[in-house]
């Protein structure tokens, strides 16, 4: 049986087993897939479980998909060029870090039905998902990117990778047509992102990409004002296709029962 895993910390939240066991069953695929939580310290053994055939696969959440990289032998173009992996496979004996997250975001703005051409586009966040939405927003024809940090230091350090991205300071609202919380704040119940939305149109879209639960304080805020909402339920499914379509040669199945399912 194969064996399949994704690590983070948090990762309680995560859907991921849930959803790769019920694409295994349905695929008749002899699998098991996993959640670990592990510390930074815990990496490389992980990625020594690969090398020694006691797992297969693994997919990497917040806040490892940096620091997985030393430990690979190679990296996709995505994964280059944004610097984050989210799935590691085994290619001719080598060890490949890929960036699924890429696709996932844009096949779900796909869905939202959302025209990104000549919008500026807010993100909340410097981290995990972060080059990977802003590489699919410059690829899909957003005009402008603005990128806001409790930590300034990591949307710098993003610039260093996208030099069009604009920088806000934590606190700061500029206009937007998109916001996007790609921050951790929403994961509780409790959680608020303190920004004034007064005066908001409503043509706007707000787009968490936590889908567990599936709606934050963040997008009941949206949907109180009357703008579009989309929780991040699409990206973690068109993402983990993406992955699977990698580790089996096979193309699982989205539909209503799959949705039903997850019950996200």
């Amino acid at each position: 049986m194969k064996k399949y895993l994704v690590i983070g910390n948090p990762i309680e939240h995560s859907l991921s087993p849930k959803l790769h066991n019920y694409w295994f069953e349905k695929n008749n695929i002899n699998a098991s897939y996993d959640r670990r939580k592990i510390n930074k310290s815990e990496i490389q053994g992980i990625i020594n479980e690969i090398k020694d055939n006691k797992l297969d696969g693994i997919n990497v959440t917040v806040p490892f998909k940096t620091d997985v990289i030393p430990f690979l032998d190679t990296l996709s173009e995505e994964a280059q060029i944004t610097q984050s992996v989210n799935t590691i496979y085994i290619h001719d004996k080598k060890l490949v870090g890929h960036n699924t997250d890429i696709k996932g975001f844009e096949l779900s703005l796909k869905d939202t039905q959302f025209d990104l051409n000549n919008k500026s586009i807010f993100i909340l966040g410097a981290g995990g998902v972060v080059p990977s939405i802003i590489y699919a927003l410059e690829k899909l024809g957003a005009s402008k990117i603005i990128v806001s940090n409790r930590t300034k230091q990591k949307t710098e350090k993003l610039k260093k990778y996208f030099s069009n991205i604009s920088i806000a300071d934590w606190g700061d609202q500029p206009d937007f047509d998109m916001i996007i919380n790609a921050t951790s704040l929403g994961l509780n119940k409790e959680d608020n992102i303190n920004l004034n939305f007064k005066n908001m149109n409503k043509e706007k879209l707000f787009y968490d990409v936590i889908y567990n639960p599936k709606e934050t304080n963040f997008l009941r805020t949206g949907k109180n004002l009357g703008c579009k909402i989309s929780n991040g339920k699409m990206m973690f499914i068109y993402q983990a296709l993406e992955a699977f379509k990698l580790w089996h040669k096979v193309q699982p199945e989205i539909n209503e029962d799959l949705k039903s399912f997850l019950d996200v």
